[in-house]
């Protein structure tokens, strides 16, 4: 892990970025979602693929691209939260009353 971050720092830092800026920029919408099955087969999905990442089941090459790739994901995910949470507060004060 030490090494993605020193050689690739710049990539997480940029993923991290474009996560911030979506969750700032995007627009919540009240329609109908996502299945609970699909989410919980994405949640599967996503487990199996951390525990492979911890397991190291994918060698070589491959697998350094899983584990590259989860955490850019998971920067990402951080990002778009940070930047939803932050238009809320900035967005929630300038509003007026009414």
């Amino acid at each position: 892990m030490v090494y993605l971050t020193t050689f690739y720092w710049g990539w997480l830092l940029a993923s991290l970025l474009l996560g911030l800026a979506m969750g700032w920029i995007s627009v919540v919408q009240r329609g109908q979602g996502v299945s609970k099955t699909l989410v919980r087969w994405l949640a599967v999905l996503a487990a199996a693929l951390v525990a492979a990442a911890f397991a190291r089941i994918v060698p070589g090459r491959f697998g350094y691209w899983l584990d590259l790739g989860l955490v850019m994901f998971a920067l990402y995910l951080c990002g778009c939260a940070v930047g939803s949470w932050l238009r809320d507060r900035v967005v929630s004060r300038s509003a007026p009353a009414g």
